[in-house]
């Protein structure tokens, strides 16, 4: 919730930022006056937004990490790393009291914490030393060292002045100190705002993993083959798709037939998750490509026929009217009529139909996959490497987006015509 709130607060912050600027830089008055809502073709994607919104997710992204390649100033609070000491008074069953402190040496997972020389200290209270990881817990057990009389039971009645109970809990500057119901303290160091490096590691560590592997390769194969795999998969999968999906689309867009044959079974194939479909593409095509193509098939292919339906659909009666009123033939009509205006909406479908199987990808390469960058973000998270999973995401979607910016070029040069009625 902070973080999306500190997000929230720099999208808000930067928008009227950038328009109080360019507001103030801009001399041509008249342009300001032209009517753009409403107009799908009159919205561009405005380029400092975009560069923003970049450097605001890798800011969040490092702050939150404690990353080196931001400021320490911006980095959000972090974990207790260092020293920390309490003291506990402890009871016996006669009334006694005595206290006695306890020294916690709180450092991050991999240092060799130097533990300190404390001295055992009076009465039958001593003063202990122990060692805990930072974003964990540990039991400390006071009473080991304690020396208490024959038949007399010790009780940990308070920490640093504050009485606790069992179940109950201390709150200090560096921490907490609970009492399980036993009577067992358990110190829980204070952990910050930043993320712990297992659930999120900095940019920077991405980047070294990054580096590494593109060196000496995963699993025996080189990164650029775990990558080339995926992007084979995925392209044949989808074109497949598309060959099957558009014809089908066009089918049911002309033909009432075809469309009564085969809308109850695109409608209802359509909201079916590829994931669900993968008992069965093991069953029918094994685990070999075979097997991981049809899935990325089956993601295709409703998506297409529904995009290629609609763009039948969606052409204007207007236009059809007036081919035959010019004597054009239903081939011609097709041809110079239909497809034209359909395009627009295929190349949409495909945009999308390539995201969803980017994204079924990664559940395609399940299946005994030896390459792949789905394989090595599976792999990698079942020995909790978070570092390569990050990878592999961004990877993934950087070769996503820039297959989304070419189809979004080629639509550019083969469609010129849309938006413009």
């Amino acid at each position: 919730m902070i973080v999306l709130g500190l997000y929230a607060l720099i999208f808000v912050a930067s928008y009227f930022l950038v328009k109080m600027v360019v507001r103030r830089a801009t001399t041509d008055y008249a342009s300001l006056k032209t009517v753009t809502f409403g107009d799908e073709s009159a919205v561009v994607p405005n380029r400092i937004a975009s560069v923003v919104s970049i450097l605001t997710i890798f800011l969040l992204w490092a702050a939150f990490t404690g990353s080196s390649l931001v400021p320490s100033v911006l980095h959000a609070p972090g974990p207790f790393i260092g020293t920390a000491s309490f003291d506990y008074t402890a009871q016996l069953s006669d009334g006694s009291l005595d206290d006695a402190t306890v020294t916690v040496v709180v450092t991050r997972a991999g240092d060799d914490p130097v533990m300190p020389e404390v001295a055992p200290g009076d009465g039958f209270a001593k003063n202990d030393v122990d060692e805990i990881g930072a974003w964990r817990s540990g039991l400390i057990r006071v009473k080991r060292n304690d020396e208490v009389p024959e038949g007399m039971e010790e009780t940990v009645v308070a920490v640093d002045g504050q009485p606790l109970v069992p179940g109950g809990s201390v709150y200090l500057d560096f921490g907490r100190v609970g009492m399980s119901p036993k009577g067992t303290l358990n110190f829980e160091p204070a952990k910050g705002w930043q993320m712990e490096p297992i659930w999120l590691p900095s940019p920077e560590a991405v980047a070294a993993r990054f580096m590494d592997i593109a060196r000496d390769g995963y699993r025996g194969s080189a990164l650029w083959e775990h990558l080339g795999y995926s992007l084979f998969r995925v392209v044949v999968g989808f074109l497949f798709g598309a060959l099957l999906g558009i014809p089908l689309g066009y089918a049911m867009g002309l033909s009432d037939w075809f469309r009564g044959w085969f809308d109850p079974i695109v409608e209802f194939m359509r909201p079916v998750p590829p994931l669900a479909l993968i008992p069965l593409v093991i069953i029918w095509a094994g685990i070999g490509e075979t097997g991981k193509i049809i899935l990325l098939f089956l993601a295709a292919l409703w998506i297409m026929a529904i995009a290629a339906r609609s763009g039948v659909s969606g052409v204007k009666i207007s236009k059809v009217h007036a081919a035959y009123s010019l004597g054009a033939s239903k081939a011609q009509i097709m041809r110079h009529v239909i497809i034209p205006n359909s395009l627009p909406e295929i190349f949409t479908g495909a945009r999308v139909a390539m995201g969803v199987c980017w994204g079924t990808v990664v559940a395609a390469e399940l299946v005994a996959a030896e390459k792949g960058a789905g394989m090595m973000i599976m792999v990698a998270s079942k020995f909790q490497l978070t570092d390569i999973v990050i990878m592999g995401i961004i990877l993934i979607g950087v070769i996503g987006f820039g297959i989304d910016m070419l189809m979004r070029w080629a639509e550019r040069v083969l469609v010129p015509w849309k938006g413009k009625g």
